[in-house]
């Protein structure tokens, strides 16, 4: 699971990146394969909601070569009876046995002031979910190394949970 929290927090961080200036998100799929070469697509539909279903039906089927994909979408977090901007991370791991994980990254838009929330695990394999500093280490390593949409991220963190 490090490696696909990993490649989450590089998607993550190049989807923050894209919606810091107010653009709208297009969904992105990105792939690693079981040789370690690794894709990443656009998911360019005329409707957007079209688009991250299809990176959800491809995550579901998944390729016989696929180790790994994650899906980044611009969505929504529901609390207090608010809506919350955020981009949704789902993350499949598909050898040796399948495993997964959903993320948010909550944010305020561009036109009410730029900024990152704290990350959240919406869901994890069971063995971590009373402890996720490793998947965040791993994923933070993955922001990490998207070192342009890191200096954004780190210029926009608002280090709190909403």
């Amino acid at each position: 699971m490090h490696k696909i929290a990993r490649m989450a927090g590089f998607l993550a961080a190049h989807g923050i990146w894209s919606v810091s200036d107010g653009e709208n998100l297009i969904p992105m799929f990105g792939y690693e394969d079981t040789q370690g070469d690794r894709a990443m697509d656009r998911l360019v539909f005329d409707d957007i909601a079209d688009a991250a279903k299809a990176g959800q039906e491809a995550l579901k089927t998944g390729r016989q070569d696929w180790a790994r994909a994650v899906l980044v979408a611009d969505g929504y977090l529901r609390s207090d009876a608010r809506r919350i901007d955020a981009l949704l991370i789902d993350a499949v791991e598909y050898l040796p046995a399948r495993q997964s994980m959903r993320m948010a990254i909550p944010y305020r838009p561009q036109l009410q002031g730029f900024a990152v929330y704290r990350p959240k695990f919406l869901t994890v394999p069971h063995r971590y979910e009373s402890d996720q500093s490793e998947l965040a280490a791993a994923f933070f390593a993955g922001v990490d190394s998207h070192e342009q949409a890191a200096a954004v991220w780190d210029a926009h963190l608002i280090d709190q949970s909403v």
